[in-house]
């Protein structure tokens, strides 16, 4: 239980937030006191300021608990502990000394933040997130003082333990300081409403800068996941661990076996469990070593960990805990082209051809999951392109019973980065959407990155997509209304399919459903995309690598072989084995379904990559200085990638509309706010600031204030100098796609994490299409990581949210705009404690977090730019300081490695 439960830590919460939950009462408290505090509050809840009095109270409560303890240990025995006690003192005092300069920051940011919401119901932006997850370590600082406070007298209280937390938590404060000056930057250089600094030098390359050198240990270790939800931290913890003992087994066992089929995974995996216990019991090694891995090691490395959930061990598992499905079918589709009506004149048609970008015509790799055998779904058509996993996708034995087609069909795009995972890894969650909606799900295996760059995973998407029309009757599908889905790459798929189909003319999807999508590949600084300095789940110098390979940037080439063991080169001797068998027996399957691959198509059908010239044309990205594209345009490849020429084809044929290069700047400017009100521009101004006076003897301004410094790193990570002119492709980056483009697009369900480094993608695509008339819906789940799809089956919290984004699939199901609407109503009935704005500190009730919920808000806008449903929260009893304690859960027994 939290320390909150003890009287004396009770009555200090009730002074600090002067209301209590009318559920759980906690300790004696003052009666004029607790009156006093709570008028004041329901006074600054009416006049709109409550977000300024909480932050009032927390840092009021910082000092308290800091002054109090550096009180009693200074004048307390030293003995043995000296030195834990001095060590605990400095960083309680350095704590003080960092709280003076945060709250004047912290103050003004959530008196202006509210500019930059989607809308008043919709409280996220980067702004919001940098202020939350400040809040949330002052809250840690303050309960872990608080539990000093109450046990410093015990005789099982340990000096160097406590010293050790608070000095992790005082670190994390001070990197939170230098992100918040950073963030006054953003706000001085951006225009009124905009989230992204919109180039790639100045504040952006200032940012890059400061990441390379700016330490991150101190999130990694005993603050790893301090922002999330109780709920996901042991699993985060766990999940570091795992990482930090995979590194080291796999630079042991790094040699040619990683070629041979997935062994060196596995391999890897499991000699690192019997290395793990180190980094279990010691946070700061396990944090020195996480920042290591994650400023150093390149996108192979991040591949080959990601694809640990597609071994045998963990996938059986994952299989036999999830829902269980009577069809699970890996397909091959061959890469042949068809004909597709025109959805505006169904005479007519276009044709679509097979992916051909850097590896040429190759099958296309495809998942059909069904909870019922549906008709088609075991016709000979569709077992003739089926591949065995190793098991029998259908259940044998009684030949079950068919079921009518269904009248919906979901496409899936899965997640990694574009350079990791499959559908496999997915598939926890795809076998609960499809008993829950009662659908087929075609979730496509498209080609990776770094091997296949940009365009080749679109191009498989959009055949896949556009095969998945054709054939309606071979998924158990009749063909009535198709929602297109993913999750972050595969969330930045579906948009850009979309894109392409209406490029093509086709038929477009009724609904598409993104979750956390990457919606801008650019370099471009952000508030949310500073909060990439402490995720464990996206570093700024993973999620660049990933990016870069997947704009072709990142150099794919062969690992030297260091010298392995007898035993090593037995196992990469069978793996060898392994992979040639298994390659005979692809071979000797493919020659079965003939697919007419011996026959050169004409080259007038044959879409051709395109070639030297093209990226230099009139037609494809703006140009750059030659420093930055020779390493582009110089590459021998003998099929190249595709650009915005290619891609756009159809697009200007058919709409006759112009190409990213060819809009001008209005086309895709993030400023869709009002005019600016002189009050709000005054405070904005006042919050805003530039650089900082150069120090004496130097001519570069400062970064941050004058006596102020971050932490930093032995060691400055690696991390890509230069980006590809391919990610400012309105087919890479639907974000800086023009309006025309954006207008062609079927209703978009978004659904995006306050904490989520990408959060601002999310919000300022939504701001585009609302700018646009297009039907948007935005849901803001909080206290969850990027990727909690993936984590759906460890915790009610991820469950819950992955529950929302099956009801917005769901909307799209339903039909016209006011029944999605009337859907999500009934939505946010059924999961009413998944509610809440971003008020006060983010304090919930008790009971709420007991029962361990995510929570979200979220708004329709329909194509007229009313708003059709409004999501006002109610906000509980309990909130405040105490509410947000009891809602980490900072109970009194320690952490994994405490």
């Amino acid at each position: 239980m939290a320390s909150g439960k003890k009287a004396e830590s009770g009555r200090r919460e009730q002074g600090v937030n002067g209301r209590r939950s009318s559920k759980r009462k906690e300790g004696p408290i003052a009666p004029l006191q607790s009156l006093f505090a709570q008028h004041i509050l329901e006074l600054a809840a009416v006049s709109g300021f409550m977000n300024v009095m909480d932050t009032q109270a927390v840092f009021a409560a910082v000092y308290d608990v800091c002054e109090e303890n550096c009180a009693f240990f200074s004048s307390s025995p030293k003995g043995s502990a000296g030195g834990a006690i001095r060590r605990l003192v400095d960083a309680l005092t350095t704590i003080q000394e960092h709280a003076h300069s945060l709250e004047p920051v912290v103050t003004g940011f959530a008196s202006i933040y509210h500019h930059f919401d989607f809308d008043p119901h919709i409280p996220a932006n980067g702004y919001r997130s940098l202020v939350k997850v400040v809040r949330c370590c002052l809250l840690h600082i303050v309960h872990k003082g608080r539990y000093i406070t109450t046990s410093r007298r015990s005789i099982f209280f340990r000096v160097a333990h406590n010293a050790s937390e608070m000095e992790a938590y005082c670190n994390a404060l001070c990197q939170l300081r230098a992100l918040l000056y950073l963030a006054q930057r953003l706000l001085h250089d951006n225009g009124h409403g905009n989230l992204f600094f919109q180039e790639e030098s100045g504040l952006s390359q200032t940012f890059m800068r400061e990441y390379a050198s700016m330490h991150k240990g101190c999130f990694y270790g005993r603050c790893l996941g301090f922002q999330f939800t109780p709920g996901i931290r042991p699993y985060l913890q766990t999940m570091a661990i795992g990482l930090v003992s995979f590194s080291e087994n796999y630079r042991k066992h790094q040699s040619g076996i990683e070629e041979a089929g997935g062994i060196t995974p596995y391999g890897v995996a499991a000699s690192s469990f019997f290395t793990s216990g180190k980094y279990a019991i010691d946070p700061e090694l396990r944090g020195s070593e996480y920042e290591r891995i994650t400023q150093n090691l390149d996108v192979h490395f991040w591949k080959s960990f990601w694809n640990i959930t597609e071994t045998e061990v963990l996938a059986g598992l994952a299989s036999m805990t999830s829902v269980q499905v009577k069809v699970n079918r890996m397909l091959l589709v061959p890469p042949v082209a068809f004909d597709l009506p025109l959805a505006a004149d169904p005479k007519r048609s276009i044709s679509i051809a097979p992916p051909t970008a850097h590896i040429g015509p190759a099958p296309i790799q495809m998942r059909l999951i069904s909870y019922e055998l549906r008709e088609g779904q075991d016709s000979e058509e569709l077992l003739a392109m089926s591949r065995s996993e190793g098991g029998m996708s259908l259940s044998l034995g009684m030949r079950p019973k068919r079921s009518a087609p269904s009248p919906w069909l979901l496409v899936h795009y899965h997640g990694g980065g574009f350079v990791a995972q499959t559908s496999k890894s997915h598939e926890p969650y795809l076998k609960s959407w499809s008993q829950e909606l009662n659908a087929p799900i075609l979730s496509v295996d498209y080609s990776l990155a770094p091997e296949a760059p940009f365009p080749r995973a679109l191009e498989e998407c959009f055949y896949a997509y556009c095969w998945a029309l054709k054939n309606s009757h071979l998924l158990g599908w009749t063909g009535e209304r198709v929602c297109v889905a993913g999750d972050s790459a595969g969330g930045n798929l579906s948009l850009t399919v979309s894109l392409r189909a209406a490029s093509h003319g086709v038929r477009m999807p009724d609904g598409l459903v993104c979750v956390y999508p990457a919606t801008l590949l650019t370099a471009y600084a952000s508030p949310s995309r500073l909060l990439t300095l402490m995720d464990p789940l996206l570093p700024l110098s993973v999620l660049s690598r990933c990016l870069s390979a997947y704009a072709g940037a990142e150099p794919y080439a062969e690992k030297p072989v260091e010298k392995v063991s007898t035993l090593s080169m037995v196992r990469r001797d069978s793996a060898v084995l392994l992979r040639d068998l298994k390659q005979g027996a692809s071979n000797w399957i493919s020659s079965m379904l003939d697919y007419n691959k011996n026959t050169a198509a004409p080259a007038d059908e044959v879409r051709k990559s395109v070639s030297e010239a093209t990226l230099t044309s009139a037609h494809s990205d703006p140009p750059v200085p030659p420093t930055q594209s020779s390493e582009f345009s110089e590459r021998k490849d003998s099929l190249k990638s595709q650009t915005c020429q290619d891609l756009g084809t159809h697009f200007n044929s058919v709409h006759n509309a112009p190409l990213q290069s060819e809009c001008t700047a209005e086309d895709v400017s993030f400023c869709l706010s009002k005019p600016v009100d002189p009050s709000m521009s005054s405070a904005m101004s006042s919050m805003a600031v530039p650089q900082y006076d150069a120090d004496e003897g130097s001519e570069n301004p400062r970064d941050f204030p004058q006596g102020f410094e971050p932490l930093r790193s032995e060691q400055l990570a690696e991390m890509p100098t230069q980006t590809s002119p391919l990610v400012r492709n309105p087919f890479m980056s639907p974000l800086l796609a023009p309006d025309s483009m954006l207008k062609g697009l079927p209703p978009i369900h978004i659904v995006a994490c306050a904490l989520d480094p990408m959060l601002d993608d999310s919000v300022m695509f939504a701001k585009r299409l609302r700018g646009a008339d297009q039907p948007v819906t935005l849901c803001i789940v909080d206290d969850l990581p990027h990727g909690f799809l993936s984590l759906s089956q460890l915790s009610r919290e991820t469950r819950e949210a992955t529950n929302v984004c099956a009801e917005r699939i769901r909307e799209v199901f339903l039909g016209k705009d006011t029944a999605w609407a009337a859907a999500a109503a009934a939505a946010a009935n059924a999961h009413r404690k998944l509610e809440r704005t971003d008020a006060g500190l983010g304090g919930l009730d008790d009971a709420d977090h007991d029962h361990g919920l995510p929570l979200f808000s979220s708004r329709v806008i329909p194509d007229d730019g009313d708003c059709l449903m409004g999501e006002v929260v109610e906000e509980e009893e309990g909130g405040g300081l105490a509410g947000l304690a009891a809602a980490n859960k900072l109970g009194d027994r320690e952490e994994i490695g405490a």
